[in-house]
C-alpha cells in the first residue's frame, strides 16, 4: 500500500527559520513498474530519460531495491540499499530503480540559507552526492516522522520539518564520515580511547605523544587521525577541556583563580588568564562576576 505524497507550503516568516521543508513522501516501486509512478505529484513528476533541474535540494534514502543515479558532470552511481543520496538545486540529475528489481525511497526536499551555508562550507557536495548509511531504523523514522508532521500541519510545524531535516543531515554526516575511517588502521574506537583518556585526567599535566604512545601510535599519525576526526589537534582539545572544567570552577566553587590554574595544571596563573580570556573573551574574574 503506497503511503501518501506530501507536498507543503511555506511562508516569509518560515524562510526566517533558515529552512524550508517543500515536499516529503515514501513510495515503493515493484518490480517491473514504471518509474515515476502515475500517482507522484505532478510539480516533481520527470521522464527518468531526460532528467530535471530540481528548485530545492531533496535527500532521498533507498530501504530496498537497487538503481541508478546520474549527475551533470556525467558521473554514474550504482544505488544500492542503505544508501542516502542529495540532489542539489539547478543542478541536472536522473534517478531511477532497475527496471526488473525496483525500490523503496523515502525522500524529503527542503531549501533555505542554511543548508546553503553548509553547501558552501564543503560539507556536502554535488561531487559527492551518494552516501552509504545501511539500514537504520533511526533514519526511517524520522522520515515518517516527517510525514506524520506534514500530515498534520499543525500551527509552526515547518519549524518542527526543520529540525527532522537538520537531524538527518547530521545523521548522514557523521554516519558517513565514521564509515570512511573505518577501513584506516587508526580506527575512531582508538580516538574516542584517547578522548575518554583526556577527560579522565583533566587534572593532570598529559603530555600528547606519551598518550599516543598509550594507544601504539606514532605522535605524527595521532596527531593526524585525531585532527581528522576531532577537528582540533589533541593538545587543543585536551586545552579545551581545561578550559570547560575551569569555567565549571569559576561558576560551583569559591577556589581563588590562582587555585584553579594549579589543579588544572597550567603552567602558571598569569598563562591561565592569559589562555582563558583569549578563548573566552573574558578573564577569569570577569567570567565569574557575571554568574
Amino acid at each position: 500500500m503506497h503511503k501518501p505524497i506530501k507536498y507543503i507550503t511555506e511562508n516569509e516568516r518560515d524562510y526566517l527559520w533558515g529552512l524550508v521543508v517543500c515536499s516529503v513522501g515514501y513510495q515503493s516501486i515493484k518490480p517491473g513498474e514504471n518509474y515515476p509512478p502515475s500517482y507522484h505529484n505532478q510539480e516533481h513528476m520527470f521522464n527518468p530519460q531526460k532528467g530535471r533541474l530540481l528548485q530545492e535540494y531533496q535527500l532521498l534514502y533507498i530501504t530496498k531495491g537497487r538503481g541508478l543515479l546520474k549527475n551533470d558532470q556525467g558521473q554514474e552511481f550504482q544505488i544500492e540499499e542503505g544508501n542516502m543520496f542529495l540532489l542539489f538545486p539547478g543542478k541536472w540529475h536522473t534517478y531511477y530503480p532497475l527496471k526488473e528489481i525496483g525500490w523503496d525511497e523515502y525522500w524529503i526536499g527542503f531549501r533555505g540559507v542554511n543548508i546553503d551555508a553548509r553547501v558552501q562550507a564543503g560539507f556536502f557536495s554535488p561531487d559527492h552526492p551518494v552516501y552509504k548509511i545501511g539500514k537504520s531504523s533511526t533514519i526511517v523514522d524520522l522520515y515518517k516522522q516527517a510525514l506524520d508532521v506534514a500530515t498534520r500541519q499543525d500551527a509552526f510545524f515547518q519549524q518542527l520539518l526543520a529540525g527532522i531535516v537538520n537531524h538527518l543531515l547530521g545523521l548522514l554526516f557523521m554516519i558517513n564520515q565514521n564509515y570512511s575511517m573505518s577501513g584506516e588502521k587508526e580506527t575512531p574506537e582508538v580516538i574516542r580511547s584517547a578522548r575518554t583518556y583526556m577527560q579522565d585526567h583533566i587534572e593532570d599535566d598529559l603530555n600528547m605523544p606519551d598518550v599516543a604512545k598509550r594507544l601504539n601510535l606514532s605522535y605524527t599519525t595521532f596527531r593526524r587521525v585525531f585532527k581528522k576526526y576531532v577537528g582540533l589537534s589533541p593538545a587543543k582539545y585536551y586545552i579545551s577541556l581545561k578550559l570547560h572544567r575551569a569555567k565549571e570552577l569559576l561558576r560551583s566553587s569559591e577556589l581563588p583563580i590562582k587555585e584553579i590554574s594549579y589543579q588544572l595544571k597550567f603552567k602558571n596563573p598569569e598563562y591561565f588568564s592569559a589562555l582563558f580570556k583569549k578563548m573566552v573573551n573574558v578573564n577569569p574574574s570577569e567570567f565569574r562576576d557575571t554568574m
